[in-house]
């Protein structure tokens, strides 16, 4: 009790977590207006996307590249970056700051407004760990809090906050941060994730933004399908994973990634406008994040294009690829939610909500690797708590299929950020 710097190193972390938490929620407001605003064009001009799409990409890039290189991507890799052992605290800015955390806002929501296929939950984890490595300018001397684990629990409160899911964000920091939590400090840190993502919670209600899915008493006439449904989801994320690795790497010697290197800003107005052709052809289905899709199959029992399922996965692959930042965790969620619904379709089971729940946390942990999070963020979309052992064993199934076609993407994209570190 008579330890003032300790109580003062509770305060800021816990202070600086709220206000982690609230930019994820101001983030999470300018990304759906954003969205609202270009569905409005795209409903009254159908052919507008073709214009408006190509030329926000390109200039996305021409932005990110110019002004602010750390914001490009999804934003894990580059918190996972700061969070390397080797990486100088000198250098950590390159990664995550205050000004990349404003800077990732701004051209998310952009592209969002430019109807690409991406989700905001990635970028969250980037916002919410500057805002919160911030504050180690205002820990006092000698606090036991480190700036590790200020990145730690900023990252894993970005999770927690953009899908209201606070134990989400505690499973991702451990499963896929890091794997050795601070010790002393883990109780703070822990609070410090909870407290974010309650921040979500108190503002917008505890809902999920893909709805509630409400399924049936289970069977055994889900075995198979839902055996079907994880393999499926553990192939499919595995290659999504996989083909993000390859593209991103940019060292196979094909014309594109030759293209992409050389003029990125020619390379991402084709992107965008290859987006803007996907979205013309699903008549503006899969721009956005998916979430408006997902909810509309869940509310009408399963009724969706049976091509949803690929064109959404091709648009943003082709999305990531262009260099915009962008995340891809609501996009998988909705690829894995309409490739579980045409399995119901296809083996005509009844209750399609439970095949898409299913299909949802499969291929989030296909290509995340991160099996728990993907179970955990699932579930609080579910009512009810007969599904909880069927969504652990989809993760978990899927997760392992596609470690065999795919390694770790974050952890990829993690040392590739790492080549940024200036040269010795």
């Amino acid at each position: 009790m008579a330890d003032w710097r300790l109580w003062a190193g509770r305060t800021v972390v816990l202070a600086s977590a709220v206000l982690a938490g609230l930019a994820v929620v101001a983030f999470t407001w300018l990304t759906e207006h954003a969205m609202r605003l270009f569905f409005v064009f795209e409903k009254s001009y159908w052919w507008g996307p073709l214009l408006w799409t190509p030329v926000c990409t390109a200039a996305i890039v021409w932005v990110t590249r110019r002004y602010a290189p750390g914001a490009g991507g999804s934003g894990i890799p580059q918190v996972m970056a700061a969070l390397a052992p080797e990486v100088p605290a000198a250098s950590r800015g390159l990664f995550v700051s205050l000004r990349l955390s404003a800077a990732k806002m701004l051209l998310t929501a952009w592209g969002v407004l430019g109807g690409l296929s991406l989700g905001r939950e990635g970028p969250s984890v980037q916002i919410a760990a500057g805002v919160m490595y911030h504050a180690r300018r205002w820990l006092p001397s000698g606090s036991r809090v480190s700036e590790q684990g200020l990145l730690l629990a900023g990252g894993a409160a970005g999770i927690a906050a953009a899908f209201n899911t606070p134990l989400g964000g505690v499973m991702f920091a451990i499963e896929e941060l890091t794997r050795k939590p601070e010790q002393r400090s883990n109780g703070l840190l822990l609070a410090a994730i909870v407290l974010g993502g309650l921040m979500a919670v108190s503002i917008y209600g505890n809902a999920t933004y893909f709805g509630v899915i409400r399924v049936d008493n289970i069977s055994m006439a889900l075995l198979l399908p839902g055996l079907l449904v994880a393999v499926c989801s553990g192939l499919a994320g595995g290659l999504f994973s996989r083909l993000l690795a390859v593209s991103l790497d940019g060292s196979t010697p094909d014309w594109f990634s030759r293209l992409r290197k050389n003029a990125p800003i020619r390379f991402a107005a084709g992107c965008g406008l290859a987006v803007a052709v996907l979205g013309c052809v699903s008549h503006g289905d899969i721009y956005g994040g998916g979430y408006a899709h997902t909810r509309t199959m869940l509310e009408n029992g399963g009724e969706s294009s049976s091509l949803y399922a690929l064109l959404k996965f091709i648009a943003t692959w082709i999305t990531t690829w262009s260099g915009v930042p962008a995340g891809i965790f609501a996009p998988s969620l909705a690829i894995g939610g309409a490739l579980g619904n045409d399995i119901a379709q296809l083996t005509g089971y009844i209750n399609a909500p439970t095949l898409i729940a299913l299909g949802m946390a499969g291929f989030l942990a296909a290509v995340t690797h991160a099996p728990m999070t993907a179970f955990i963020i699932v579930m609080e979309m579910v009512d009810g708590h007969g599904l909880v052992l069927s969504l652990m064993a989809s993760a978990l199934v899927a997760s392992a299929v596609s470690r065999l076609v795919s390694v770790p993407l974050y952890a990829l994209l993690a040392d590739l950020q790492l080549l940024r570190l200036p040269k010795a």
